[in-house]
């Protein structure tokens, strides 16, 4: 099981924006940092992750899954060493889990939003999931596939 973090500038694009796309989902474009990119390459149809809001509200705010698989990022211009996954909305986190709260808990001291916070997209470990689906008011949290 795979578990994943995406940060995205709410102003650029939302989780409104990312929940009003439905079960098609949006392609995870503009991501041109090497170690993101692999993430997504070692990502998985079904694969759930966290919808992070960077610059505005710090928060953990939703619930995604990846719906495609990683393929040419369209918005790379054909430069063919950037691809990029789709991913889809699944719920909200009734209660978002802001930054603050993160590095607050010594439980999240390890994850990869507290020790590689420029990173675009992140490994979310199992645990780190369940809890933040908890603290968050998650009531049966989605699960990725074995």
């Amino acid at each position: 099981m795979a578990y994943w973090l995406y940060k995205s500038e709410p102003d650029v694009w939302s989780w409104e924006q990312q929940k009003a796309k439905g079960k098609a989902g949006e392609e995870w474009t503009g991501v041109r940092n090497y170690q993101a990119r692999n993430n997504m390459r070692a990502m998985k149809i079904g694969d759930k992750g966290f919808f992070y809001h960077s610059n505005e509200g710090l928060e953990i705010v939703g619930i995604v899954e990846v719906c495609a698989l990683s393929h040419p990022d369209s918005s790379a211009k054909g430069d063919p060493k950037w691809d990029c996954v789709d991913i889809r909305a699944v719920e909200d986190v009734p209660k978002p889990i802001t930054l603050k709260d993160i590095k607050a808990n010594p439980q999240f001291e390890k994850m990869a939003l507290v020790t590689s916070m420029r990173l675009s997209v992140q490994p979310v470990t199992e645990e780190e999931y369940l809890e933040i689906c908890r603290l968050g008011g998650v009531k049966n949290p989605p699960r990725s596939p074995d």
